[in-house]
């Protein structure tokens, strides 16, 4: 699943496409919504909100979600889509550009004013303009009500804080010195570990190349997360693979150093 990162860019290319242009074709491919015909309306602004996408066209927005597969790309008129038309799912297009949501997980059209019914129920985003100390202390709150769930579950859960995703997380237990599966309340300073997550993404938000040993050689770009039975960067200890989730529907793979992580 993309992380933050990935939909913040996302984000700024479709916006840099669309907004302050008209729509002329406005194509949406689920059934609730294939009536749906907002061509003729000026797109305002496409933002994310954690792993949300939001495009906002006069009174609604257009929400979309990655999921697994999905992707939004953006072309030039009679340019070849780079997947199949039948993955597509939405269709916007305007004077310029196309763009094209291909097998996105969700995708809804909401009225303006009833946003927070898709994203309200999100911590505080890690990449959005209003992050600052309140925002840290927010997330921090959030994550210490968890208590005995394992820390890695804890900032996977985008009610807490939200842009987190699988490679995130594992990097910033390791960064912290944490077990993945150590239990929130024995983690330490949670204030802490929200503002190294900030940073992490952060960094990485403007770049393709995701890095969080600072190194974009191949192998070396994560100290742990897909690196199994590796020698850790730090220690050379191996690194070990597992499975953690709220459930057995939410597990994600986690990676650990045994020796830098306790």
């Amino acid at each position: 699943m993309p992380e933050g990162d990935t939909v913040y860019r996302t984000a700024v290319h479709l916006n840099a496409a669309l907004a302050g242009r008209v729509l002329t074709v406005c194509d949406l491919r689920v059934p609730k919504y294939a009536s749906v015909d907002l061509s003729g309306e000026t797109v305002d602004e496409v933002v994310s909100v954690g792993k949300h996408l939001l495009t906002r066209v006069g009174g609604y927005s257009i929400h979309s979600h990655l999921k697994m597969e999905g992707s939004w790309h953006v072309y030039r008129h009679g340019t070849k889509w780079r997947r199949p038309a039948f993955q597509a799912r939405a269709v916007l297009e305007n004077a310029e550009w196309v763009t094209v949501g291909f097998d996105l997980g969700t995708l809804e059209v909401v009225e303006r004013d009833r946003e927070d019914e898709v994203v309200g129920y999100l911590g505080p985003d890690l990449l959005g303009p209003g992050w600052d100390a309140s925002s840290v202390t927010e997330a921090a709150r959030r994550l210490g009500e968890d208590g005995e769930r394992e820390i890695d579950v804890a900032l996977l859960d985008q009610r807490n804080l939200a842009g987190l995703g699988n490679v995130f997380v594992n990097e910033l237990c390791f960064l912290r010195g944490l077990l993945p599966q150590r239990p929130v309340a024995a983690s330490g300073d949670l204030t802490s570990i929200v503002e190294l997550g900030h940073r992490l993404i952060t960094a990485n938000r403007d770049r393709v190349e995701r890095t969080t040993t600072g190194d974009t050689r191949p192998g070396r770009q994560t100290w742990v997360y897909g690196r199994e039975g590796r020698p850790c960067l730090r220690c050379g200890t191996r690194i070990r693979r597992g499975a953690l989730g709220a459930n057995e529907l939410s597990e994600r793979v986690t990676y650990w150093c045994p020796r830098c992580q306790t």
